[in-house]
């Protein structure tokens, strides 16, 4: 049996990652909620445990159960990039956190990183690229990974840096997101969509994907390091909504060129999943 230890469970990712997790026989699920409600998702192959990663008990590793894997996914402060929060607040909780679990003994630990640590480069970007962030959360995710591999020299352990592109789905994620926006467009029975010009190109994924992407590289337990989890085929927001739009049939018309294009991004870049392709076959 193989314990895996899950933060940010209640999460947009999360639910779907212990869904996920749910599904695999030998596996124990140890899911961490900084607060335990009536409609968090229920766990038949574990329990939930009420834990505040900024203010951890100081035998956290013994209240998780001793797990032999972290998929760690709580990151507070989203879904604004820019904010100072990333770097000044969570930076520090969240290697403090993870730190003290290392040296208590958990062997393997995922990290959901982002594709905003690659910055504005545009193109398919490779984990070989060079990391330059050019907003504060991109900034914190790649500075936290930086960190946990200088600690690995002093305390060896198995990291997985899973970087992170664009998904969608229909439970739990932030309203700001453009697939809750448009399902509330067409809830509300609006004639036309509101967004950007459309022609910007990106990976996404549902988020389900993602999930079951998160558990298979986390069950390796092996040092990979970074990783994108992606799709790797760059399809525009036009061609997306349009897609979403012809596989509802709903009646609704996007409205291009409403809304600027996004300044901390650029126009056109996807991931490489070379890597990941070449995990799966070993």
């Amino acid at each position: 049996m193989i314990k895996v230890a899950l933060t940010g469970a209640t999460g947009f990712i999360g639910r779907h990652v212990l869904a996920e997790l749910n599904s695999h026989d030998g596996v124990e699920v140890i899911a961490v909620a900084r607060e335990l409600q009536e409609g968090d998702p229920e766990i038949t192959n574990g329990r939930w445990v009420q834990m505040d990663i900024c203010k951890p008990p100081a035998n956290a590793f013994d209240v998780l159960g001793c797990p032999d894997i972290l998929i760690h996914l709580a990151w507070h402060g989203l879904p604004n990039y820019r904010s100072l929060h990333h770097f000044e607040a969570e930076l520090p909780t969240q290697y403090a956190f993870l730190k003290q679990l290392v040296q208590q003994g958990l062997k393997s630990v995922v990290v959901a990183g982002t594709c905003f640590e690659y910055g504005m480069q545009s193109g398919s970007l490779s984990e070989e690229n060079e990391t330059c962030p050019s907003n504060p959360y991109g900034f914190a995710k790649d500075s936290l990974r930086k960190e946990l591999q200088f600690l690995q020299a002093f305390q060896p352990f198995n990291l997985t840096w899973a970087r992170l592109f664009y998904m969608y789905g229909e439970e739990g994620q932030p309203s700001s997101s453009i697939f809750p926006q448009f399902k509330k467009a067409v809830g509300e029975g609006l004639p036309e969509f509101n967004m950007s010009g459309g022609e910007q190109l990106r990976d996404y994924l549902p988020v389900t994907e993602v999930a079951e992407k998160l558990v298979l590289v986390a069950l390796k337990k092996n040092n990979i390091g970074p990783i994108n989890i992606c799709s790797g085929k760059p399809v525009s927001v036009r061609n997306l909504v349009e897609n979403w739009i012809n596989e509802g049939k709903y009646p609704i018309k996007p409205k291009f060129g409403f809304y600027p294009y996004p300044d901390y991004e650029p126009m056109a870049f996807w991931g490489d999943r070379s890597r990941f392709d070449q995990l799966i076959e070993d």
